[in-house]
């Protein structure tokens, strides 16, 4: 992991996080960062339609539903983003020839929305008990005209920056598995937010043990 300098703080906003709030599908959870809020849902291994059927490994599919209205070509990138991340993340192989669905419903956007949508979707994963090589986390960081990185920012914080960046995480050796860039930076200010991610990782895996262990305390 790269050091992150002085001027990058790491902040994030309040997380909040309930499992199994859905009774239909075998997984779901619903993930809270500020005003920030997704539901995520998850079904399968099921059977597979036989024109999308892989004969090594499950077929996955992610569909995210805007808060209003039909998804847009800004979903259509952002399920692009979530499937690659849970693809290498989950072990398909385990389910040859089935079908694994993921659908992510946007509660509210107050910023940070495609790291709100990993998170949710990586606790409704662990839900759903499907296996998986690592888990993941997203963090989204902003630059601002002055230069500084701001972590986790909202709407209003992402409208005056100049460039705003998602990265997933993973679990295990804190790795990027995927990164979602927009607008003008340098490859220093890049690097920049990776480490600062990495680090703002450590404190959402740690909500993760946490909201874990709480729920199951109350179980056993």
């Amino acid at each position: 992991m790269m050091d992150v300098c002085g001027s990058a703080s790491v902040t994030l906003r309040d997380f909040g996080c309930e499992q199994s709030l859905l009774s239909r599908p075998d997984g779901s959870a619903s993930f809270s960062q500020g005003d920030t809020s997704v539901l995520a849902a998850s079904y399968g291994p099921a059977e597979v339609k036989v024109s999308k059927e892989i004969y090594d490994r499950a077929t996955l599919e992610v569909l995210i539903q805007p808060k209003v209205g039909l998804p847009s070509v800004r979903e259509r990138s952002q399920e692009q983003c979530v499937r690659e991340t849970c693809e290498a993340s989950l072990l398909l192989s385990l389910h040859p020839r089935s079908s694994l669905t993921l659908i992510l419903q946007l509660i509210h956007d107050d910023g940070s929305v495609l790291s709100c949508i990993l998170n949710a979707a990586c606790m409704a994963l662990m839900d759903a008990g499907l296996p998986m090589s690592c888990l993941f986390c997203g963090v989204t960081c902003a630059i601002d005209a002055d230069g500084q990185i701001i972590t986790d920012p909202t709407a209003a914080q992402e409208k005056e920056s100049r460039a705003v960046m998602t990265f997933a995480i993973d679990g295990t050796k804190h790795r990027v598995m995927m990164s979602s860039t927009k607008g003008s930076f340098s490859v220093n200010e890049l690097q920049q937010c990776i480490a600062v991610s990495q680090k703002a990782s450590e404190k959402i895996f740690q909500f993760y043990r946490d909201s874990v262990s709480r729920r199951y305390s109350k179980t056993l």
